[in-house]
């Protein structure tokens, strides 16, 4: 059995990590530590988050660190201010309470001048956002010309986000770095770009198929209309009580309105998305973590870096374009050897790309049935009668009550004390459900009158869209691309988030590297137009117009 005695880390790290109750090293752990306690070796290491990353090149910089010197000596790069905060956390119990080591976060959202005053009283290891590291490099307030070691964590992640510049700029300015250690979940090609810029043969370890998902996570989804998409929902919802989990939409206008509706039926639910400032997404994920609330919706921009333990599902409420955005969707659960379920409402329209998604991440994924009403309250009826029976009534004076409960139930029988519990406790589902359609879709000419379009607002974009796959649609110029570090699923989450308009109004996106050209239904292609000219994006103007009236040309 490997153990961590034997990967060659000192002492007080062996006891920090016993302490900790970590009695085995993961793959990730087993192959990096010992090639990183080197010192002077490039590294890539492909694996899902929930590995042990952190560890397998925490525990490497904490021993190579000098002490003595207190200046940076090591910079570790994450995405995103969640991620940054839970490395520091970890180094620092790694370390242990007596160690001289310091570990400094910097990172957006928290007073600049508390971070310079940390950096100024001397630190050893940095663990930094790239857009608040920059703004230290150019104000002087930070000293890269002493790191010897870069550690570039959830790279995939940062290059999604358009930090390429920004991490090209960082390498650029440690020149006396002895090695860079680059940690992924996915290997895009941008990815091989930089190492092959910036590292020497790089030492390289796949935990794993590269791209494709955790084996633990258990893979369904649901077929239905477009129009039901918020019906299933509530299904999926209602038929797993004790659902501790992430429900991700495209754009935040999707995440409000799915949350707000939800509130309003009594469902335990909050909202992150790229409108909340700093503070109210502290709120809401403290809230989170302590399970206050057990339900988040969220964009793949605002949940990045989230890592909660104990997510016990996923939800696509509509399935992401990249197979690299689900990979990291469906990595929130099923975290350190625990199982986890990662759920996908699709429709018909949608089956090309869950086919995609599933060839691509080499793992099946299995059909369910939509829970019919009658499920549902069955469903919640024995969860209550299984949380009634476990109930601890070890505490408290019950026996006091007792009497009192006797004489009130003397004239009524078991099986109506019964009833009258359930009646209390599921009155509302039962109400709900008692005349619930049939959500799912039938084979054609078996669908019943129950699955006919109803004429709703959604199913008339339903329609729309496919007219338009006819060739209706307005096409628009913009002079954004490839280089300004977007993927195509970046690029359509931003444009979304930036106009407020859904999916459902766009058709092909054709990316080039210096500009891109967007279909959209006529009737929307003003507000995107209206939403996007003119703005600023990392300090140039975007210029967006009708392409076929003066705008960009195909070339």
């Amino acid at each position: 059995m490997n153990t961590f005695q034997s990967l060659g880390l000192r002492n007080d790290l062996l006891e920090a990590v016993q302490s900790l109750g970590f009695t085995e090293p993961t793959p990730i752990q087993q192959k990096a530590i010992p090639v990183l306690l080197e010192g002077t070796r490039d590294f890539v290491g492909l694996a899902q988050t929930g590995t042990g990353k952190t560890a397998a090149f925490g525990l490497p910089l904490l021993q190579l660190i000098r002490p003595a010197d207190r200046y940076p000596q090591a910079l570790i790069i994450c995405p995103t201010r969640e991620l940054c905060l839970q490395i520091t956390g970890d180094l620092e119990k790694f370390k242990g309470v007596k160690s001289p080591l310091g570990v400094t976060a910097v990172y957006g959202g928290a007073s600049i001048v508390m971070q310079i005053k940390d950096l100024k009283r001397g630190t050893h290891i940095v663990v930094a956002t790239p857009g608040r590291l920059i703004d230290l490099i150019e104000r002087k307030a930070i000293r890269l010309e002493e790191i010897q070691y870069v550690v570039l964590d959830e790279a995939d992640e940062m290059l999604n986000m358009g930090f390429k510049d920004d991490i090209e700029f960082i390498l650029k300015n440690t020149p006396k770095r002895e090695s860079t250690w680059l940690f992924s979940a996915t290997m895009p090609p941008e990815i091989r770009q930089v190492s092959k810029r910036y590292m020497e043969q790089p030492f390289e370890v796949t935990i794993g198929k590269v791209n494709a998902g955790n084996s633990s996570i258990d893979h369904q989804f649901y077929m239905t209309q477009h129009h039901n998409r918020y019906e299933v929902l509530k299904r999926i919802i209602d038929f797993n009580p004790g659902l501790y989990g992430i429900i991700f939409a495209r754009t935040k206008a999707d995440t409000q309105a799915i949350a707000e509706k939800l509130i309003r039926e009594g469902y335990d639910i909050d909202s992150i998305h790229g409108d909340l400032s700093q503070p109210q997404r502290d709120k809401v994920m403290g809230l989170f973590r302590d399970k206050s609330i057990r339900l988040l919706v969220a964009t793949d921009v605002a949940a990045r870096g989230i890592d909660v333990q104990g997510i016990t599902h996923v939800i696509n409420y509509e399935l992401p374009d990249d197979t690299e955005v689900y990979t990291h969707r469906s990595g929130r659960t099923g975290r350190a050897g625990r199982s986890g379920l990662c759920v996908s409402i699709v429709t018909p329209k949608e089956q090309y790309r869950l086919r995609q998604i599933e060839k691509l991440m080499n793992s099946r994924f299995h059909k369910m049935d939509i829970p019919t009403g009658k499920d549902v309250c069955r469903k919640q009826f024995f969860h209550f009668i299984d949380r009634m029976l476990q109930a601890d009534i070890s505490h408290g004076e019950y026996e006091t009550y007792l009497p009192s409960l006797r004489e009130k139930f003397a004239g009524i029988e078991k099986e109506e004390i019964l009833q009258r519990v359930a009646a209390l406790e599921f009155d509302r589902f039962l109400k709900y459900y008692e005349n619930a359609a049939d959500l799912n879709l039938r084979e054609e000419g078996k669908k019943g009158k129950g699955q006919a379009l109803t004429g709703s607002a959604s199913e008339g974009r339903s329609r729309r869209g496919a007219a338009n796959s006819g060739g209706s649609y307005q096409r628009l110029f913009v002079n954004l691309g490839t280089k300004d570090g977007f993927y195509k699923a970046s690029f359509l989450q931003f444009i979304l988030d930036m106009s407020d308009l859904t999916k459902d109004v766009l058709g092909r996106i054709d990316m080039r590297e210096m500009n891109s050209w967007v279909e959209i239904e006529p009737g929307a292609a003003k507000q995107m137009i209206r939403s996007l000219d003119g703005k600023n994006f990392k300090g140039r103007r975007i210029r967006m117009n009708d392409a076929e009236s003066g705008g960009g040309r195909r070339k």
